[in-house]
């Protein structure tokens, strides 16, 4: 879909901080996260809503998630990694996967702009320990 950003991030015609990367997703750091570290894994291909996809891509989008909630986990010291599906923000299907560190945290009216030096850094943690396995 031409005017959707996501599929322009997935497409790299736009910049974002991709993390990890399939043939068929992509994951990169929120720019509003709700904490720290806070991940949005997509599909390459538009599709609107995650219960969408067929059932082989559903089930890879949540391997990713759980390939990237350890690495997520230790470059934040998260207590927790919590998910998300909610899809207001974007007509995009995405998958939030959130650093937790106490309750009540998974919660989108938290989410902050983040600064473009922390963001950076954050992904770099990120990065450094997918890389590690």
């Amino acid at each position: 879909m031409s005017d959707c950003i996501f599929c322009k991030i997935a497409a790299h015609e736009i910049p974002a901080h991709i993390i990890w990367e399939s043939d068929r997703f992509v994951a990169f750091a929120d720019i509003r996260p709700v904490n720290p570290g806070h991940l949005l894994i997509i599909p390459k291909d538009h599709v609107e809503v995650v219960f969408a996809m067929d059932d082989e891509r559903y089930a890879e989008a949540f391997a990713a998630a759980k390939t990237l909630s350890a690495p997520l986990r230790r470059a934040t010291d998260a207590k927790r990694i919590g998910i998300a599906v909610e899809g207001f923000g974007v007509d995009h299907a995405h998958i939030h996967l959130i650093p937790l560190h106490g309750p009540h945290e998974l919660n989108p009216d938290r989410a902050q702009a983040a600064d473009p030096k922390d963001l950076a850094e954050m992904v770099e943690k990120i990065t450094s320990e997918i890389n590690k396995n």
